[in-house]
C-alpha cells in the first residue's frame, strides 16, 4: 500500500503493533466431544437454543482463544440449551510467532471467505476449506453464533451484524460494543456469520461477528470477554448472575452504521492517499481516498465512515467499506 501522511495520531506506518497478549496453549481442548477436533459442546440437559462461540478463524487473532480457553478451564456449564465452543483455524494458530505476528492469519487462504455453499460443496481444496467442511455439519445445528475476531489497527470495537434485521436485534440484545455495522460482507467470499440460514431474513437463526480491537493489544481482551458474557446471557445460555456485575450493567447507547458501498480492488495497483486506520469520518462528499489503477476512489456522501481499511490490496479483495450512521 502506498500512503502519504497519516490520518490519525499514533498511526503505525509499518503496520506493526506490540504483542501484549499471550496465545494460550489450546492442545488440551483438541479432543472435544463433537467429533470435530477443538470443538466442545456443553449441554445443560434443559430446553433452549444451541449457541456457538468461535475463535481463531484467523490464526493471529488471540483474544477469542483466551476467552474460550478460560471458560472451558473454569468448568462453567449452561443454565439452558447447549453451548459449543470452538477453535477454528488451529493450523494457522499453531504457527503464531509473536516475533512475526502477521504471518499466521491463515495457511492457504482466508478461512472467513469460504462459507458459501458453492465453495463448500465445490472441488477446490485447501487447509482452511477442509477445516470449514469439517465444522459445517455442526454449524448447521446452531441457532445463535458469535464469531470473535480482532483487527489490524487499534480502532474502536465493532459488532458486524450482517444485512438482516435479526442480526441487528441480536446485537442490541448483547448490548456491546457501541457500534453495530450492518453490511453484506465481502466480494472475495462469505464469512461464517453469513453462512446459509444466518443470511436469510425469514430464518430465525442469527449470527454476529465481533471485531474486538487491535489483534494483540491488551485492551482488546476485556472487550471480547464482555461481549462473550453478554452474548451468553442474551442467548439464554447463562443467567445474568452468572457473569460479572460490570457486564450486567446497562451498556452505553449503541449506534448503527449502514455500509452502503464495499470498495473492492479491481486493478493491479491500489493505493490510499492516507494511512487510514479505520472509523475515520470524512466530512465532505467527493473526497479522494485513493486510486485503483489510476481511477479515483471517492466518498459518496458527507460524513462517510471508513470501516476496516485493508492492507491486503490485491485484485478481488476488499479495500475498505464505506458507511454512514443511520441510528444513534
Amino acid at each position: 500500500m502506498t500512503v502519504s501522511g497519516s490520518s490519525a495520531a499514533g498511526a503505525s506506518p509499518s503496520g506493526s503493533w506490540p504483542v501484549e497478549l499471550a496465545a494460550p496453549d489450546i492442545a488440551r481442548w483438541r479432543g472435544g466431544n463433537t467429533g470435530i477436533p477443538f470443538f466442545t459442546t456443553l449441554d445443560s440437559g434443559r430446553p433452549g437454543p444451541h449457541a456457538m462461540v468461535t475463535a481463531v478463524t484467523h490464526g493471529n487473532e488471540l483474544c477469542g482463544a483466551i476467552v474460550l480457553d478460560r471458560f472451558l478451564a473454569d468448568g462453567q456449564t449452561p443454565r439452558a440449551g447447549r453451548l459449543t465452543l470452538g477453535f477454528g483455524n488451529v493450523a494457522a494458530y499453531r504457527s503464531f510467532d509473536p516475533s512475526y505476528p502477521t504471518l499466521s492469519r491463515f495457511v492457504d487462504e482466508d478461512m472467513n471467505r469460504v462459507w458459501d455453499r458453492a465453495t463448500l460443496d465445490g472441488p477446490r481444496s485447501s487447509v482452511e476449506l477442509a477445516r470449514a467442511r469439517a465444522i459445517r455439519p455442526l454449524l448447521d445445528t446452531v441457532d445463535l453464533l458469535l464469531d470473535i475476531h480482532s483487527m489490524a489497527n487499534p480502532v474502536e470495537p465493532l459488532m458486524l451484524a450482517g444485512a438482516c434485521d435479526k442480526g441487528v436485534a441480536l446485537a442490541r440484545r448483547v448490548g456491546t460494543p457501541a457500534s453495530i455495522v450492518v453490511d453484506a460482507g465481502h466480494a472475495a467470499g462469505a464469512r461464517m456469520r453469513d453462512y446459509g440460514f444466518f443470511a436469510e431474513p425469514g430464518d430465525p437463526r442469527a449470527a454476529l461477528l465481533l471485531e474486538a480491537g487491535q489483534h494483540w493489544a491488551a485492551n482488546t481482551l476485556p472487550v471480547a470477554q464482555e461481549a462473550f458474557d453478554r452474548f451468553l446471557v442474551a442467548a439464554g445460555i447463562l443467567a445474568p448472575e452468572d457473569i460479572p456485575a460490570a457486564h450486567r450493567a446497562p451498556p452505553p447507547a449503541q449506534r448503527i452504521i449502514q455500509v452502503t458501498e464495499t470498495v473492492t480492488v479491481k486493478g493491479t495497483s491500489f493505493s490510499f492517499l492516507e494511512e487510514y486506520l479505520g472509523m475515520e469520518e470524512i466530512a465532505q462528499a467527493g473526497t479522494v481516498l485513493g486510486y485503483d489503477d489510476g481511477t479515483p476512489v471517492v466518498t459518496p456522501y458527507d460524513n462517510c465512515i471508513l470501516i476496516m481499511p485493508s492492507r491486503r490490496l490485491s485484485a478481488g479483495q476488499t479495500a475498505v467499506r464505506l458507511g454512514r450512521v443511520v441510528d444513534g
